[in-house]
């Protein structure tokens, strides 16, 4: 389970990715927007991005929530 409060645009952002990375229509600028907002959000919380990077991606792909 993911120890991280997303905030909801995170969410939002990597789901979309996910979506488009399914649909084969995944876009540099996306892509971008959400390693951006990852690393912001690592940065801000003082935690390791590839880390950060992992949970976010198991929250929305796999449905893994922070308790």
């Amino acid at each position: 389970m993911s120890t991280f409060d997303f905030p909801d645009t995170l969410i939002a952002a990597e789901r979309a990715a996910w979506s488009a990375i399914q649909a084969g229509t995944l876009t540099p600028d996306l892509a971008d927007q959400v390693q951006a907002g990852i690393t912001a959000y690592a940065v801000e919380g003082g935690h390791d991005r590839h880390t950060v990077e992992m949970a976010l991606k198991r929250a929305v792909r796999h449905g893994e929530q922070a308790p």
